[in-house]
Formats: C-alpha cells, structure tokens, sequence
C-alpha cells in the first residue's frame, strides 16, 4: 500500500496546485490514484476527482471517529496503486492550538502517513532549511519523509535550496515547481469555483502533469510513500448497523450546477445501506423522481436563483413531496432552496420553494464559518432530543425566518465554548439547516432518516 501526505507551511504554499498534478502525473502512468482531503472542504476533492477520475475522500477528524476515518481510508486505498492527501492549511494549522487535533499532521500521525512538505522556495535560500529544520522538531512524531520546493524558476536556485535542506535537516528534495502562469484555479466568494463548472481544463492539467514529471522524482516519491498493508482492508465501507437497513427506499439527490456539494462516502453509505439513488435536476428537469427520501445538498443557488425560480413545475413538485410526508434533508444551499425567497447580492428576490416560511438574503461577509456541532432540542429527521450532530458551516447568506429552531448550535476551541446560537428548521418530515454533515460519524442518522421515510409510506 502506499500513501502519502501533500503538507505545506502555510494555506497558500501551492499545496493544492502541486497535488493536483501529482494526482494527474501518476493517473497518466496508468496507476489508479484514491485522491483525499484533509477537513471538510468540497471544492478542492471536487477538482482531485476532475484530475483523476475516482471519486477523491474527506477525511475529517472533527466530524469523524478515529474508527471510521481508519475504515474509510482503508476501505478506499486497499481498491488503489497509491493514495495522495491532499492537507489543509499549514501542516500544524488545525482547531485550536494543538497541533495534531484536525490538522494535517494530526491525520498523517493517525494514518502512519509519511508527509511530503510544500515549501514556497520564491525570495530564500538558506532561510529555506531553517523553516523545513523547524517543522521536522515541531512534532516529531510527524514523519516529513520529503521537501518539493514551489516556485524555484532555475536549476541553480534549486540547487542552492536543496543542498541547504539536506545537510541541515536531513530529508531529501524530490524536485521543484517553476511558476507556471497558464495554471489558475479561478474563484469566487466560498473558494474556489467548482470543477463541476470547469470542465474543460484537461489541458492545463496535462500542462501541469508535465511539468511534475519534468522536475520532481515521482518514482523516488512513490518509494517513500510504502506502507504496511492491512492483513484484511474493510470489506464494506458501511458499519453492520447500516447493511440492508435501507432496502428498498429510493432517495432523489438534487445534482447540478445549483447543487453538487455533497461528500462521496455520504452517497456510498446511503446504497451501502441498500438505498437506490436518483439523480434530479431542480434547474433543469419538471419534477422530482418518485422516491421516498429527497437530499438537497449545498452549492450554489444564489448564482442560479431566477432559473430555479422560474421552474416552478419542479418547485411545486418539491412542496407536494414535502406535503405527501416525503422525508426531505437539506443543507446550507438546500434551506435557502426551501425559504420562502431568496435574495442576491445584488438585491434582487426570487420566490423559492416556502416550505420554511423566511427569507436567505446574501451578504458580503461570512456569516458563518468553520466546524461547530448542533444539539437536537427536538427530535428530528436525523437525530433524536439530546443528540449531537457535529458538522462545519460555510456561507455568505443568512435566514431570516419567524420559524421555531430545532438545534442550538455551538463552537468550541480548546475545550471552552467560544459562541452558540439556534438554528435549523424541521416543518413535518422535512429538515434543514446551514450545517454540513458526514453520515460516517454516527449510523443512527441514517436509520432515524430511513425509519422517518418508511413511517411515511
């Protein structure tokens, strides 16, 4: 088995750049590569899946148990000839001040991963050696196997560089990056703009591809990434709890340019559990599938609010589900699809579907942001009273409703509560709220969401 971790000094290393053409370089060598993500971030895995054509994973320690990140990674890796992940942030960046609690490194230590630190080699020398000494006795439990320097334009600044960081730190250069302007991840107000949208990139990741086969020594990186295969890889990525649990449902994913954020291993646990999964258009198709279970997850809608407005055959197809008892989950985009309007940045209004009577208006500003994790004080589609949910917010917009909340939301950091606040709505079998969710982290979510949909059969 072999695996390894693209760490980077800081958010802004080049970490994501250089790991999607470490990603397309091996695909291109005929091996099958398992793309993965450390944290919850949707938009980078929807690009690792682009590049390589295998559905890239989130590993989170936040909203996931140690178990099921171990089960997950397991699972996916033991189907592929090497597996690249991509980190967050700086390698020690987490949630707090510890070092090892959701961070990159954190994840490298749990997965026995060597870590391969991206290095901004623009502007330094020798100064280069004195960062990569000090994140290799930072943490030494963290193994820095290797060093790939960005945006080091000649051999002989390359040189320089690498001789420096092998004799202070003892870890070997792989290679470099040069500054390549026809590569450019464009971006909007919650990252970067989504693969889904960027479909006709190949070439520049061929671009890309090419010059990490050009200037890092794959084959030597690919040695450093061996690791200690499992006796017996999981043979189901879904717990004992979940298999045929939800036989015989059909659930009706919402999937377009509106909506696409919604984690793989969420969707591979749903037909693990024997659920069949129809895919819709709400921008596009005139109604919903027959189904029993909906799932709206997050996206766009606010780019795409007058075509969704407009398709009011699918709108009152969405309300006449929600009537029939149908049992509807959505999520950040998927509530605002389910307010009464929805109004732009620009301070236009669109009616939306009004299940949930109020209205999402756009900001200028994060209203929101980062993992928090949400106390049911009702029994809902998902969790029962007292359960909690922990997922991570992420949005521009606010709801505005006079509707009675469902969860009382909370952040934590270093064990101390930083902020709470109340949100999320459930009108009959129907529940949404801005929190993004992993099903992985408790299998009682599924069977409360599958035990809802059958009751309404």
């Amino acid at each position: 088995m072999k695996a390894f971790l693209v760490g980077g000094t800081s958010s802004g290393s080049g970490k994501t750049t250089i790991t999607l053409g470490l990603l397309r370089a091996y695909a291109r060598r005929g091996l099958r590569v398992q793309p993965y993500k450390v944290g919850p971030d949707y938009i980078d895995t929807g690009w690792h899946t682009q590049v390589t054509g295998v559905a890239s994973r989130n590993l989170d320690a936040f909203m996931l148990p140690e178990a099921a990140i171990q089960r997950l990674f397991h699972y996916h890796t033991a189907k592929a000839d090497i597996a690249i992940i991509e980190g967050v942030m700086g390698l020690f960046d987490g949630y707090g001040v510890d070092p090892l609690y959701c961070s990159s490194a954190g994840m490298a230590r749990q997965l026995g991963c060597p870590v391969i630190l991206v290095v901004d080699g623009k502007a330094v020398s020798t100064s280069a050696a004195a960062t990569v000494l000090g994140f290799k006795h930072f943490e030494p439990s963290v193994q820095i196997a290797g060093v790939i320097l960005n945006n080091v334009n000649s051999d002989s600044h390359f040189e320089l560089l690498k001789a420096a960081i092998e004799r202070y730190c003892q870890i070997p250069v792989l290679g470099r990056v040069p500054v390549i302007k026809e590569i450019n991840l464009p971006s909007r107000h919650l990252g970067l703009v989504t693969a889904h949208e960027q479909a006709a990139l190949d070439m520049q990741w061929d671009k890309l591809a090419d010059a990490i086969e050009q200037y890092i020594d794959l084959d030597k990186l690919a040695e450093i990434a061996e690791l200690p295969a499992l006796a017996e890889p999981p043979a189901s990525l879904a717990p004992d709890e979940l298999a045929g649990a939800g036989a015989g449902l059909t659930l009706a994913l919402a999937e377009d340019e509106a909506f696409n954020f919604y984690y793989p291993d969420n969707l591979d646990l749903l037909e693990a559990a024997g659920v069949n999964i129809v895919r819709f258009s709400p921008l596009r198709d005139a109604a919903i599938p027959a189904c029993d279970l909906i799932y709206l997850g997050g996206g766009y809608p606010e780019i795409h609010a007058q075509t969704l407005s407009s398709n009011t055959s699918m709108l009152t197809s969405i309300r006449d589900a929600h009537q029939r008892g149908v049992a509807i989950y959505a999520e950040c985009g998927g509530l605002m699809y389910l307010g009464g309007s929805l109004t732009t940045a620009s301070g236009d209004s669109f009616p939306m579907a009004g299940i949930f009577p109020g209205e999402s208006r756009m900001t200028s500003s994060l209203k929101r942001f980062g993992y928090c994790q949400a106390q049911a004080q009702q029994t809902t589609l998902l969790a029962a009273e007292g359960d909690v949910i922990r997922g991570h917010e992420f949005h521009y917009s606010d709801f505005f409703s006079d509707e009675p909340t469902v969860f009382r939301f909370s952040k934590e950091r270093d064990g101390m509560e930083v902020t709470h606040w109340l949100g999320g709505y459930q009108i009959g079998n129907t529940l949404a709220s801005y929190l993004h969710v992993h099903f992985g982290q408790n299998p009682a979510m599924l069977l409360n969401w599958f035990e809802r949909a059958r009751a309404a059969q």
